[in-house]
């Protein structure tokens, strides 16, 4: 019996850590995604770039809310400050939940640069990192990032 009792004492408390993290994180998040997506356009013109004000799980909002608006594959980059560090990141969005391919890799050129490599390659000051792969950067500022996110555009849109 008290195997029992500490098994549904266990299960007890991971059940409240998930409705806390859901309603206090997970479901939150929505209405920054959906905040991100109605300024897209101010972030920049192509509205393929979109700039999160509070760091949060976005992946799997973005998807369900390209979805209902109708404009499914057209977010390119995701920009959030890093809440560890309070750095700006460049995250591109993969082409499907769960996929490791991104819609649109940061510029081959990038990959696997840090600082100021980074920097000069890039042309945007303060750079921090690209991950070899290109799914991801960072920058000191949310200018650094953003002007990475322009640059990196397809060329027919910057």
């Amino acid at each position: 019996m008290e195997q029992f009792l500490k098994a549904v004492e266990l299960t007890g408390s991971e059940f409240l850590d998930s409705i806390n993290y859901h309603s206090k994180v997970w479901l939150p998040g929505r209405s920054y995604v959906v905040e991100a997506l109605a300024e897209r356009k101010a972030a920049d013109p192509s509205g393929r770039i979109i700039v999160l004000r509070h760091f949060c799980p976005w992946k799997e909002h973005l998807y369900d809310l390209e979805a209902e608006q109708g404009i499914e594959g057209q977010i390119l980059y995701v920009l959030y400050e890093d809440d560890r560090e309070k750095k700006w990141r460049i995250q591109a969005v993969s082409q499907s939940p769960g996929s490791f391919e991104s819609r649109h890799a940061l510029p081959a050129a990038w990959r696997g640069l840090r600082d100021e490599e980074l920097s000069k390659s890039s042309g945007v000051p303060g750079g921090v990192f690209v991950h070899a792969s290109g799914f991801i950067g960072g920058a000191a500022t949310e200018e650094g990032v953003l002007a990475m996110a322009r640059l990196a555009l397809p060329a027919q849109e910057s």
